[in-house]
């Protein structure tokens, strides 16, 4: 059977199950079955795809920036991936905007006091991380890492632009050796490369125990929360959803068909199992050391180009998340009663799009962010809590829409001539 039949058995078993046991989570040997034989199994797994995340980053993106400079191409690759990363981010918003106004979720919606005391903890820690943001001009000053080691041991606390930039800047500098020298003085090159290689070993050995950790995750999820999880605030989270269907199958189909050059279907079937992880993990970063393996095995994109843009995007195209970010807060505007003028929904799309590129790719990483935006638009903090009960499930959907937007990208930016 192949691996992404697996994982759909997988992923509807977890549902299934974790939802038919839901309403017996009390029982304590099926306490002690999720508590240490499903969340073992899942975590192993998740530990073993973060393990590489780092070192994969920064050997791929010393790489990439090596190969197109001494090519001429870096210039090219990362023009032409910010303004891609702009258009399909502006889309996404202006999705979910225009969706979350015509069908207005938040009108009507009855606050149910007790889920702000039961959030009460993950409100005050999310309203913390908001408060302690950085300003526009420092975060733009703390991109360049004072320590990259630092940086590195960071990188999945959403540091990972630091430990970015300098892999971009090593990987160009190695470029200014090497034109100033001979290439076979560059020594470390050949070890770079093997360390990515090596990486992708870690990830062949992963992806063995993918179909038993998909279910793990699932179930832990399904057991926990069961079908209540939608029932609130379904509305909501039909017009996420299909905000980030639109922003899949219109927006990416359409700019794979006419600028690429590829067949949609195609495109996605071949991504289908990178777009499964990405469902059952909400992480991008977990995802890229398939992602990269994908589009250079499956997609057949230009390894330097698609280790440049994948390792980018990892962090800097959160499409989905930019989608779920808008539409949240317009939820919640509405939920609240706060009338937002043209000129404030203009400033929240701005936000969005931003908060999008600047977002951790990690589960939960856009909450922060929410907050953020609300408390500039004048929409109470603490109104996050409505959304925390179905974030997870949404998450999973947003990540998904966030790793195949990676792809779309790469394929958008691939020009072979670049690096001819």
């Amino acid at each position: 059977m192949k691996n992404h039949y697996k994982l759909l058995i997988a992923l509807i078993g977890g549902i299934v199950l974790g939802t038919a046991l839901h309403s017996h989570q009390d029982v304590e040997w099926l306490q002690h079955v999720n508590n240490f034989v499903m969340f073992p199994v899942g975590q192993i797994f998740l530990r073993l795809l973060f393990m590489i995340v780092v070192p994969m980053v920064f050997s791929a993106l010393i790489l990439g920036v090596f190969e197109l400079a001494s090519n001429q191409g870096v210039g090219k690759i990362a023009s032409k991936t910010l303004m891609y990363t702009v258009i399909a981010s502006t889309a996404s918003v202006l999705i979910g905007i225009g969706l979350v106004n015509f069908f207005q979720p938040g009108k009507g919606f009855k606050i149910d006091t007790s889920i702000f005391e039961a959030a009460k903890t993950n409100v005050e820690t999310i309203s913390n991380n908001a408060k302690n943001s950085k300003s526009f001009a420092q975060a733009l000053v703390e991109v360049i890492p004072k320590n990259p080691l630092e940086a590195a041991v960071r990188a999945l606390e959403g540091e990972m632009l630091s430990l970015m930039f300098c892999a971009l800047f090593f990987g160009f500098a190695f470029h200014l050796y090497a034109r100033d020298h001979k290439r076979s003085e560059l020594r470390i090159i050949p070890i770079f490369e093997e360390i990515f290689n090596a990486s992708l070993k870690i990830v062949e050995v992963a992806m063995k125990l993918a179909p038993y950790a998909v279910f793990t995750i699932v179930f832990q999820t399904a057991f926990k929360f069961g079908l209540e999880i939608f029932e609130s605030l379904l509305y909501f989270a039909a017009v996420v959803v299909a905000g980030l269907l639109i922003q899949q199958f219109v927006v990416y189909s359409i700019l794979l068909k006419f600028i690429a050059k590829r067949s949609p279907w195609k495109f996605y079937s071949d991504s289908k199992e990178v777009m499964m992880y990405a469902f059952s993990t909400s992480s991008s970063n977990a995802c890229l050391p398939k992602s990269i393996e994908v589009a250079e095995t499956k997609l057949g994109l230009t390894p330097a180009i698609s280790r440049f843009v994948l390792t980018v995007g990892a962090t800097a195209n959160q499409n989905g998340t930019a989608l779920f970010e808008g539409v949240t807060v317009l939820f919640l505007a509405q939920v609240f009663g706060v009338e937002l003028s043209m000129a404030s929904q203009f400033k929240v799309v701005i936000m969005c799009i931003i908060a999008g590129i600047g977002t951790a790719g990690v589960p939960g990483g856009s909450l922060p962010l929410i907050m953020i935006i609300m408390n500039g638009v004048g929409i109470p903090a603490e109104g996050i809590a409505l959304i925390l009960g179905v974030d997870r499930f949404l998450d999973m959907c947003r990540t998904t829409l966030n790793v195949s937007g990676d792809l779309v990208i790469a394929a958008l930016v691939d020009d072979k001539k670049a690096v001819e």
